[in-house]
């Protein structure tokens, strides 16, 4: 089931690459290209990935909607 998020618009907003992202999370950079084509990830992945992009763990609906 695909997911609605927001990681790859924050990511391209801020003037990251996958694999800055991927580094600063501590995720593969195939990881992040699944995240963003919407495919389920993991609630610690998605920790990972709010924390990674600047944002407050409450702030999490801000990457991830649903």
């Amino acid at each position: 089931m695909k997911s609605v998020n927001n990681v790859r618009e924050i990511r391209e907003g801020r003037m990251m690459s996958k694999t800055e992202l991927a580094r600063l999370a501590g995720v593969s950079a195939a990881t992040i290209d699944r995240i963003e084509r919407g495919e389920p990830c993991r609630m610690e992945t998605t920790r990972k990935i709010v924390l990674a992009l600047g944002f407050t763990l409450a702030e999490k609906e801000k990457v991830f909607p649903d």
